[in-house]
């Protein structure tokens, strides 16, 4: 595991609800919130982090950040991969992870939310 990945298990751990699988091999980790995935980590290959993000958040990002491109075997609209190359900092890593988390939280039934999505990583 890199430093990328680093900074990103250790906000992923933080977070309420959530649980670690590894449903594609020992290769990659899948962070998961009630069961719905909102990152991966992958060491095959290049080293990795995909996230869940807003299809207008996620093309802005990729428009501003070289190291941030498409979801790596997901759909490119709504995913996102951080490519570990040394030119993202800790607090954006943090922040995209806390957002992941956020978007798929929404999308539960309320009574199965750990967390208020709307609340949640804003105060």
């Amino acid at each position: 595991m890199d430093v990328l990945q680093e900074w990103a298990a250790t906000r992923a751990e933080e977070l309420p609800g959530v649980t670690v699988d590894q449903p594609f091999g020992p290769e990659v980790d899948v962070y998961r919130v009630r069961e719905r995935m909102f990152m991966a980590l992958s060491t095959t290959g290049r080293t990795s982090v995909t996230l869940k993000a807003a299809p207008e958040d996620a093309e802005a990002l990729r428009e501003t950040f070289p190291a941030i491109i498409p979801g790596y075997h997901m759909n490119k609209r709504h995913w996102i991969t951080l490519r570990s190359d040394g030119s993202l900092e800790q607090d954006l890593v943090r922040e995209l992870v806390t957002e992941a988390y956020r978007l798929v939280v929404a999308k539960l039934p309320r009574a199965h939310r750990p967390v208020d999505p709307e609340l949640f990583g804003h105060l």
